[in-house]
């Protein structure tokens, strides 16, 4: 069954990113190029995440508001949002005013000969890395769960685009098993098919990759394929 809907300010979406900030995330891999810890990697994802999430909205110097945003991070101190400590959710005009922090990173890209070549650019930083504690994977799903479900029974958001969930980690999680899992993944499934109007929706599935380059692949992936998705569904129709 097919499912189109345009993302307006009419009728924008959520974007919902977990990220996993346990003490394993202290560890070191090799991140575009150079040699970093998992969570200071996961950071840099996130934060080219919000950076395009907040080029794509912008029309003639303009933010505009196609997209709310929410990023949760679950360590030994808790779940917490990211963003906000008044609010879960921040449209993504928020951002602009949000940034804590810039600098300049070096960026490789691929010559047409195949070589590498590095350019220095100026990067916004609205996640700091933090690695510390357990990781309590479960309860950041049902807190998770939670504001997706307030989202979408907003008058306002009824013939909206489905949030987008995201959730980046590591490892396996502290405070719950397989099935527990299986069972959060259920209920988040469970409001798709009704956003979504579905009597059946894909199923959702949690698998632990111990591969720690396979990780920061499909971090990348998902952050680049969100901000693809989400240029090419923005519209800016005279109403909206």
């Amino acid at each position: 069954m097919n499912y189109t809907q345009s993302i307006t300010r009419r009728h924008r979406t959520a974007f919902v990113l977990a990220i996993d900030q346990s003490g394993s995330m202290v560890e070191e891999l090799e991140f575009r190029g150079r040699r970093t810890s998992k969570a200071a990697a996961v950071a840099e994802v996130a934060n080219s995440l919000l950076s395009e999430l907040l080029l794509r909205a912008t029309r003639e110097g303009e933010v505009r508001d196609y997209y709310d945003i929410a990023v949760v991070g679950y360590s030994g101190e808790g779940v917490h949002s990211l963003l906000s400590a008044d609010e879960t959710f921040v449209p993504v005009s928020a951002l602009r005013n949000a940034v804590r922090n810039t600098r300049r990173v070096s960026v490789e890209r691929r010559l047409p000969d195949g070589q590498p070549a590095f350019n220095e650019v100026t990067v916004s930083e609205w996640i700091a890395p933090a690695a510390s504690g357990q990781t309590p994977m479960y309860e950041a799903l049902l807190y998770v769960h939670d504001l997706v479900e307030a989202w979408c029974r907003r008058p306002e958001h009824r013939e909206s685009f489905p949030p987008l969930v995201f959730n980046i980690t590591d490892g396996e999680a502290s405070d719950s098993d397989e099935e527990e899992l299986a069972q959060i993944a259920g209920r988040i499934r469970s409001l798709m098919a009704k956003k979504l109007s579905w009597r059946v929706a894909p199923e959702l599935r949690f698998h632990l990759d111990e591969s720690v380059d396979n990780a920061q692949r499909i971090a990348e992936a998902l952050s680049a394929d969100a901000a693809r998705n989400a240029s090419a569904r923005a519209e800016d129709p005279a109403e909206g």
